[in-house]
């Protein structure tokens, strides 16, 4: 077997100087400058306070399955982790038809309109204007390919 040169574009290394490399390689690569690698970011300083009164949002009806689930799969499998666990949960929420679905969905829907008039009721106590709500979106049954 003959030995590679520093040009052969399957073996790229960091030792190859850049000028050598082919230009799609040269073009995917970041350019990073000194300024990039000194910036430091202080996001906690810039956020503002939460309203401890600001109502929580509606949760999905995922979030109402695991709620309801989450203690019995951990009670089934004692040995898992919580990334075991979500994914435990997750393969069983893919394979429940949605009979099963339903109840979840149920409180889901409930739990959106107690959101959307908590947080009414928030924005008017605090001088906010109500947003206008979306038109629903008309599905058509009719088929235009007649």
């Amino acid at each position: 077997m003959q030995p590679h040169s520093h040009t052969d574009s399957t073996l790229l290394t960091h030792s190859t100087p850049s000028h050598q490399w082919p230009r799609c390689v040269q073009q995917q690569m970041p350019k990073v400058s000194a300024k990039d690698s000194k910036k430091v970011v202080d996001t906690k300083a810039k956020r503002g306070k939460k309203d401890p009164n600001k109502p929580k949002r509606a949760l999905s009806a995922y979030m109402f399955f695991v709620q309801d689930w989450r203690e019995r799969i951990k009670s089934e499998n004692a040995d898992a982790g919580f990334g075991d666990v979500g994914r435990l949960l997750g393969a069983k929420w893919k394979e429940m038809s949605d009979a099963e679905k339903k109840p979840y969905e149920d409180k889901a829907h409930a739990d959106k309109d107690r959101a959307a008039r908590e947080k009414a009721a928030y924005d008017a106590s605090n001088g906010k204007k109500p947003r206008k709500a979306k038109a629903p979106v008309q599905e058509d049954d009719d088929d235009e390919s007649d």
